[in-house]
């Protein structure tokens, strides 16, 4: 349970946090650093989620019923990534941990998306539909978060668990079928190599 009686401590006034575990870290440090670009992707994906509320289709429901739910992993993310598993250290508690099943949901869910849709013969621009380039913007700061927590698992003594690694590749990967569910009617706006040379 989180409770928040008060929104400013000072406890950051000088360039410091603290993690989920109360040690105290530097704010660029690389796990605040990761779980804070965990936090951007979660707000794009708010932002998604404006446009899939505002779509006619039954289907843009669907979608955001899918992004809300990845709303809340993502919050799962951050604990997981707020809370260091450091040897010998006991914390005293059960730290909350991205699990398997959320990632295999994720690949349920694109399987399930780009089935219908038409093979990609170039790559795409992040344009189209409102609720398309949204998606896109919400994948690029998944994929900067995977490149953050994958660099934050290859420093000594510290580790990420491969499921939030996996998690956020997958995540990235649903969301630009996402991209591409919602550009459906209009198509894919494709990438013309040296169109303007």
């Amino acid at each position: 349970m989180v409770t928040l009686n008060r929104i400013y401590t000072r406890t950051g006034d000088k360039g410091g946090t603290r993690l989920a575990t109360g040690e105290e870290v530097r704010k660029h440090d690389l796990r605040v650093e990761a779980y804070g670009a965990v936090d951007e992707a979660n707000a794009c994906v708010g932002l998604c989620r404006l446009h899939a509320a505002k779509g006619a289709s039954g289907e843009d429901a669907e979608l955001d019923a899918m992004l809300g739910r990845i709303q809340n992993e993502l919050f799962d993310l951050g604990a997981d990534l707020a809370t260091p598993d450091r040897p010998g250290k006991a914390l005293g508690w059960e730290p909350l941990r991205i699990v398997d099943v959320q990632v295999e949901r994720l690949e349920h869910e694109i399987d399930l998306l780009n089935g219908p849709l038409s093979p990609l013969t170039s790559f795409i621009l992040p344009a189209g539909t409102a609720l398309a380039t949204y998606l896109h913007l919400a994948r690029t700061v998944c994929r900067r978060a995977e490149r953050i927590a994958v660099r934050l698992h290859d420093q000594p003594d510290e580790a990420v668990s491969p499921a939030a690694i996996r998690y956020l590749n997958r995540l990235s990967d649903l969301l630009f079928v996402m991209a591409r569910h919602a550009n459906r009617a209009d198509g894919d706006v494709l990438w013309t190599p040296g169109a303007t040379r």
